[in-house]
């Protein structure tokens, strides 16, 4: 038995990366899962893999700066399942056009600001919104939302992205509090650099390695180790956790600011 054995899930942006990895934890676990996509043909080749290898999967495309076209997924997927009890919040505006043009504040443009919080932070609350009367109607449900360690500290480059995923934090927290009492759960998943094959591609060596520096584990995150938490985040066995905002970034963010230089510093006295 799997940790989420006969129970429906979502997951946005499952058409590749970490959305991929998390739709296909979940059905490993045992879950029916939902791969929704604004990217129709990645949405229908993770479902079509899932499906291929013995899971239960339905592809659906949907584009989440559209309430019409999320409510005619979540009508979908009741059609087919008959109930929701899983909602991972995981597609976000990350696009190389986007995120190259989310630099220096003095120079924003108000549509990179509004495309940023329009998908990040309106698409999670609309998603939110249109599950989250099935699964009263169920008993319950458990909603993992996909914030981000930029959420939490300041940078020079992506400021709309990083405020609109500290609005999903606020979010999280207002939904949990909200509709705890129908024992929906809601805790939001932050992760740092996850070399996808995406990622690895855009960025050359040394930018890896800058921030590679500063990771307290002895290895690079990959897709993975963020699907190992949602999927416990959707499983009973995180029944107790509600609200919460849970770093899965290898320590990147949880240490002091001269950590990777004492590291290096102390090196060099021992050599």
């Amino acid at each position: 038995m799997g940790l989420v054995e006969g129970k429906v899930a979502i997951v946005t942006g499952a058409g590749a990366n970490i959305g991929e990895a998390c739709a296909k934890m979940l059905s490993a676990n045992g879950a029916s899962v939902v791969v929704a996509d604004i990217n129709a043909e990645g949405a229908e080749r993770v479902a079509g893999e899932i499906n291929a290898g013995g899971g239960t999967a339905m592809a659906h495309a949907v584009d989440l700066g559209d309430e019409a076209s999320i409510a005619a997924m979540v009508a979908a997927v009741m059609e087919r399942f008959g109930k929701i009890d899983i909602l991972h919040n995981n597609a976000a505006n990350t696009g190389a056009a986007q995120m190259t043009r989310d630099a220096a504040l003095l120079e924003m443009e108000e549509e990179v600001w509004d495309a940023a919080f329009d998908i990040n932070t309106r698409g999670t609350m609309l998603m939110t919104k249109h599950v989250i009367p099935h699964m009263i109607a169920g008993g319950g449900g458990s909603i993992v939302n996909t914030s981000s360690g930029t959420s939490l500290l300041g940078d020079v480059l992506n400021p709309a992205y990083a405020a609109s995923k500290a609005a999903v934090n606020a979010l999280t927290r207002n939904t949990a509090a909200q509709f705890g009492k129908a024992n929906i759960r809601c805790n939001a998943v932050l992760p740092g650099l996850v070399l996808s094959p995406v990622a690895r591609a855009q960025m050359t060596e040394e930018q890896l390695n800058l921030i590679q520096r500063h990771v307290l584990l002895p290895r690079e995150s990959v897709a993975d180790d963020i699907a190992g938490v949602v999927t416990w985040l959707a499983s009973d066995m995180s029944g107790f956790v509600t609200a919460q905002i849970i770093s899965a970034d290898g320590g990147i963010c949880h240490h002091l600011p001269h950590y990777a230089d004492m590291m290096d510093m102390m090196a060099a006295a021992q050599g």
